[in-house]
């Protein structure tokens, strides 16, 4: 296995912006890390069983995906777009007034993410299947992958940390910017 090739990709598709890392970046700016945390080990948990899916029922997958992938699109679509909106209206002086993120939305989040669903989709038959095939190769492929998912999660929500003030400072072009955002994903996956 080309360990190299498949850390990078690996890094690239989750420490990248897009849905959930937007949602943590959100939630850290408007209820603080310790919402966020919660959201991210949903994230996290529900990221790790997308994996075992894959590797499990990795060939049933590839056959039926073409059919449930137009679904996957518009749910995720409806969903970015929501988020988008939901971000946009949030009023950031009355924090208690949604609690939207929380371990459960982290973790149903992974299932309507495209990005996410067509990453677990890949990394598995791309970088692991062809070199190994034993369970334990194919479990510590999808635990390394989850921590990987993790570290990204939490950087997020530290970035958000650190950059609070000024993101509270500046939160209406924020969360326009995390909005639009989230609309160019939903976009994008029709492209």
């Amino acid at each position: 296995m080309d360990t190299t090739s498949f850390l990078i990709y690996c890094m690239i598709a989750t420490f990248t912006p897009g849905p959930t890392n937007i949602v943590i970046l959100s939630t850290v700016n408007h209820f603080g890390a310790k919402q966020a945390l919660k959201y991210s080990y949903g994230a996290t948990v529900g990221f790790g069983l997308l994996l075992v899916i894959s590797a499990v029922l990795n060939n049933l997958l590839i056959t039926i995906l073409p059919k449930v992938l137009v679904i996957m699109q518009v749910i995720g679509s409806l969903y970015m777009l929501c988020l988008a909106y939901l971000i946009c209206k949030k009023d950031s002086s009355n924090p208690s007034e949604n609690q939207a993120a929380t371990f459960w939305s982290g973790f149903m989040m992974q299932f309507l993410n495209p990005k996410l669903v067509l990453f677990t989709l890949t990394v598995i038959p791309t970088f692991v299947l062809p070199y190994y095939s034993g369970a334990p190769a194919i479990m510590l492929s999808v635990i390394v992958i989850t921590l990987i998912g993790f570290l990204a999660f939490i950087t997020w929500v530290l970035f958000g940390t650190i950059f609070k003030e000024f993101l509270q400072k500046h939160n209406k072009i924020v969360s326009v910017m995390m909005a639009i955002l989230l609309v160019y994903a939903g976009i994008m996956i029709w492209v």
